[in-house]
């Protein structure tokens, strides 16, 4: 069954998580493609702090960096399963819901048209860990229900990942293994 169909899973929930983290661990393990976060890059390129018009223009790269990605996996159908996400629409959503009270029209599109056939929604056990893009330690448990809230409205597959270091990916394994049959 390996290569006869590309599963799209996202890698989501509140900042400092481990989110970039599980997702490169999840592509070197099941060995394909993953799509990196681009507001960290987009950001730390930016020379003045961001606006609600750059959470649209993040959105925007990252799902370029999607696409961009798929297009891969089609030219090597045979050696790619899984595209793992870090982020996705949700996240600048919720982003831009906190920080700016509204949200930009093609994002809440985006949140609509755009399906993961699998969410894995990180949990906030891990300890928080500053970084100067953060700005929200004190509201992770708001966060994340927020998107926990988020994902069941919208009726999407989802599990929420727990654990730290080893424990994490392999509970985040064993979700994907269960959901699609086990990687050979």
């Amino acid at each position: 069954m390996r290569g006869e169909v590309m599963r799209k899973i996202a890698i989501t929930g509140p900042e400092s998580t481990g989110k970039s983290v599980l997702t490169k661990q999840l592509a070197d393990h099941y060995n394909t493609v993953w799509v990196p976060e681009y507001a960290r890059e987009y950001i730390d390129q930016l020379g003045r702090p961001y606006d609600e018009r750059d959470i649209l223009e993040i959105a925007r790269g990252q799902y370029k960096r999607e696409q961009d990605q798929e297009e891969v996996i089609r030219q090597e159908p045979a050696s790619r399963e899984y595209l793992f996400c870090d982020t996705e629409a949700i996240v600048t959503k919720i982003w831009s819901e906190v920080k700016f009270n509204r949200c930009n029209p093609w994002i809440l599109k985006q949140v609509e048209l755009v399906e993961y056939d699998l969410y894995l929604l990180c949990y906030i056990d891990i300890p928080w860990e500053f970084d100067p893009q953060r700005e929200h330690p004190q509201l992770r448990e708001h966060l994340f229900n927020l998107y926990y809230e988020e994902l069941l409205e919208r009726k999407r597959t989802f599990r929420v990942v727990s654990g730290l270091g080893r424990d994490r990916l392999e509970n985040a394994i064993k979700f994907i293994d269960d959901s699609f049959g086990k990687w050979q």
